[in-house]
């Protein structure tokens, strides 16, 4: 444990003044953890804040310990805060109250204009982490765990005991005398985590004393090999996923360790504190996706996301659950929910499917303007019979996205008179026939 000391006031530097955000639940390894840093504080002069999140999950005692915490950190003079978590929404608890306390600690680090927030995980939670996520499956950055120190731009986080052992902590608390809570629901087999950390830690500790250490070195290992693919990955990335949109040609010609990169540089990008949603089976999916000759897909993802494949283009974003529909009368002018315009001009030399001329003897008024329905079908001038409003999109290469707000023309009776920019009807005029209204489409 003094390496941990030691590593803190030399290799990290805290120096005097510095503040420093600590994230303490009140169990052992916590506790050691604000003990270290209470001797920084007399060493130091630093100013420490104890950051306690209460996760509210009924489980007896959780209140008990909050107040544990604050009275050793009143003793110590130590700044408390705390916060309770008041309600879950996510079917992934342990997600849910991860995101949820990290942006509570990433509030304490800017509010006390801190340099480093600090987290107690140590060597057994690394090869628990490690061991999940080869079990489960996961990105290369996945499969190393966590960094011991992972910079955030205006703070850093650091993990000074990743390199100790759980015995070798419960053996510092109880040289020091420190007091700690226990929480009972580590001992629950229902937790994953808990089975990986009863029965399959202790017999690699049985086959090697040390082997957190060599699980240490693996981590580091595949993060020095993460971060080089990422630099090859950083100079391509931007033109072949410009703005958040991958171009399926140019990323096709890329080898397939960089395409799998890539997917996973998307995937990371989308779900950051949420990454143990997904895994190398998710990965694999799009791959898939990418590869299809069906011209558009739609795959659902974790967490209510989705990827959707349009010709040349994927896109991963959130679901919208809310739908487009609109359906608008026009007048004189229109500005539609596509960005785009519809109005009624007195004059235009234009004769292509931007521009629609109509006899309104011919057609029911007022003319509206609204987004497609099942089953809409069109009278294409020049043609016999009527035609799919979506084949007319799958013909034009029109994006599902697009689709969803692409503007249609009725009469009064629902009659499609227009497809702005794609399609004419048969009500559509000539310049040397007779018609009284104009609408252009831009």
């Amino acid at each position: 444990m003094e390496e941990a000391y030691q590593y803190l006031l030399n290799n990290i530097r805290i120096k005097y003044g510095d503040a420093v955000v600590v994230g303490v639940s009140g169990g052992p390894d916590s506790m050691a953890l604000l003990h270290i840093v209470s001797r920084l504080k007399k060493a130091l002069d630093i100013e420490v804040i104890c950051a306690h999140v209460n996760h509210n999950t009924g489980r007896p005692g959780q209140y008990e310990e909050q107040k544990f915490v604050e009275s050793y950190c009143k003793k110590n003079k130590i700044i408390f805060e705390t916060m309770t978590i008041d309600d879950y929404g996510d079917d992934n608890f342990h997600n849910e109250a991860h995101s949820k306390r990290y942006r509570f600690f990433g509030d304490l680090v800017k509010q006390h204009n801190a340099a480093y927030l600090l987290t107690a995980h140590h060597g057994d939670d690394l090869m628990e982490t490690i061991l999940m996520r080869i079990v489960r499956g996961s990105t290369l950055r996945g499969y190393s765990g966590f960094s011991k120190v992972i910079d955030k731009g205006s703070y850093k986080i650091i993990r000074p005991l990743i390199e100790i052992t759980k015995d070798e902590i419960l053996e510092y608390n109880k040289k020091h005398k420190i007091k700690y809570a226990l929480d009972s629901s580590n001992t629950k087999d229902v937790y994953t985590r808990n089975r990986f950390r009863k029965y399959i830690v202790p017999q690699f500790k049985k086959e090697e004393p040390n082997v957190h250490q060599k699980f240490y070195k693996f981590s580091k290992t595949l993060l020095e090999y993460n971060n080089y693919i990422d630099k090859v990955v950083e100079t391509k990335i931007n033109s072949i996923y410009p703005q958040d949109v991958l171009n399926i040609e140019k990323f096709l010609k890329e080898d397939k360790v960089i395409q799998m990169k890539i997917i996973y540089y998307i995937l990371e990008k989308n779900y950051q504190d949420d990454l143990m949603l997904v895994s190398d089976k998710h990965a694999e999916i799009l791959l898939d996706v990418i590869h299809s000759k069906r011209a558009n897909v739609i795959v659902h993802l974790p967490n209510n996301m989705q990827a959707v494949k349009t010709y040349n283009n994927l896109v991963i974003g959130a679901l919208d659950k809310k739908k487009n529909d609109y359906n608008i009368e026009l007048n004189k002018f229109i500005n539609l929910p596509n960005g785009k315009n519809i109005e009624v001009v007195t004059d235009s030399d234009l004769n292509n499917n931007f521009v629609c001329r109509l006899n309104s003897k011919e057609i029911k008024l007022p003319l509206h303007v609204r987004t497609r329905l099942d089953g809409d079908k069109i009278s294409i001038k020049g043609m016999i019979g009527r035609k799919k409003i979506k084949d007319i999109f799958i013909d034009e290469k029109i994006s599902i996205y697009e689709r969803e707000l692409w503007p249609i023309v009725t009469d009064s009776e629902g009659t499609i008179i227009w497809l702005p920019g794609l399609k004419k009807s048969k009500f559509d005029k000539t310049k040397d026939e007779n018609y009284d209204i104009i609408l252009r489409y831009y």
